[in-house]
């Protein structure tokens, strides 16, 4: 009896440890970050990859390059982009712009945004050289299709996911065009990479050309078209395809509501408030409304800052995250919605 009774203390003690270090993990700005069940591709997206800055130059004006090493870092393809786990916690996600044969390195810029949510003031500021960072595996929504021939259009830090296009169309030996534009030459990373490629490349500074001309595109019938860059160019690249189907965009902003989304109402149970969701913006825009210090940071559905727990509602998940199981009693509201019309958070 004695025995026993020692048997149960213990594990009690061990639960309580347990539920002790759930706490704390819950606390810290990763939670959650438990690995999935079975990551499809090999490496979960919760995993964190230790990495290294072994080099940083600046390749424009306001741009830094990083490159970070590691062992750990798996393989890639043109297209494919990091989330990088700034020092403070806060999550960003940057293109592969190095060379995919390089194994164990990958190579990211970052261009200074004044005025944003401090993400790249953070990058600029403390990724230097021997800076330890994590990263998660790389994920990608822009992979290059094979064809014949392409139409690349970038725009400022755009140009960096196609980077690794171009060497691969050409190592394919795909005819090709790069349509590139910034607001100066010297605000344009890349340049000497893209030297090479002679006639090939048009660049277009703004203060010397004006903004590009998309009219090539109107007969660039059947050919894939790559493009990266600012909201108004990637919208002006799809008004002026000949075959708005074939255009591939990289969009690193935050979600939209897009295809028929409908509004629906959020209650908040602990607050004791209810919002309204617009067809036309995010279950995480509503609710700051109501509580501004509700925590979020990639605001794609990547990094989990905004998962909270679903009291009631059935929930059109959008993430790239969750398990199965975990999207039985939770979401992430920067890019999920609600499949009925009210949601009930414990919020």
């Amino acid at each position: 009896m004695r025995r026993a009774l020692t048997l149960t203390a213990a594990a009690g003690a061990a639960l309580l440890t347990r539920r002790a270090l759930r706490r704390r993990i819950r606390r810290s700005p990763l939670w959650p970050l438990p690995a999935l069940e079975n990551p499809v591709s090999g490496h979960s997206p919760r995993r964190l990859l230790r990495a290294t800055v072994v080099a940083r130059s600046e390749p424009a004006q306001g741009v830094v390059q990083l490159t970070l090493e590691s062992p750990e870092l798996p393989a890639w393809a043109p297209g494919a982009h990091v989330d990088v786990v700034l020092p403070s916690g806060l999550v960003r996600q940057y293109s592969l712009c190095g060379d995919p044969a390089d194994k164990g390195r990958y190579t990211i810029a970052v261009r200074l945004v004044e005025g944003g949510r401090g993400g790249s003031a953070e990058a600029h500021a403390h990724l230097v050289e021997g800076a330890v960072l994590r990263v998660r595996a790389p994920r990608n929504r822009f992979p290059l299709v094979t064809a014949p021939a392409y139409v690349f259009v970038a725009g400022g830090i755009g140009i960096t996911p196609i980077l690794p296009m171009l060497r691969a169309a050409t190592a394919a030996r795909a005819d090709w065009t790069l349509l590139y534009g910034g607001r100066t030459r010297a605000s344009m990373p890349f340049l000497a990479e893209l030297a090479p490629y002679g006639d090939r490349v048009t660049l277009v500074p703004e203060d010397e050309a004006g903004l590009p001309d998309l009219g090539r595109l109107a007969a660039a019938t059947g050919v894939p078209v790559y493009c990266c860059g600012p909201e108004p160019l990637m919208d002006a690249v799809l008004a002026a395809a000949a075959d708005p189907s074939a255009v591939h965009l990289e969009r690193f902003t935050a979600s939209t509501p897009t295809g028929g989304a409908k509004a629906f109402t959020i209650e908040l149970h602990r607050s004791g408030a209810a919002v309204e969701v617009a067809a036309d913006e995010s279950a995480l825009a509503a609710v700051h409304r109501a509580l501004p210090a509700t925590p979020y940071s990639c605001g794609q559905g990547f990094c989990g800052t905004c998962r909270h727990r679903v009291l009631a509602g059935e929930v059109e998940h959008r993430d790239d995250l969750l398990t199965d199981a975990e999207r039985e009693d939770s979401m992430l509201l920067c890019v999920s919605r609600a499949a009925s019309e009210r949601l009930v958070l414990d919020l």
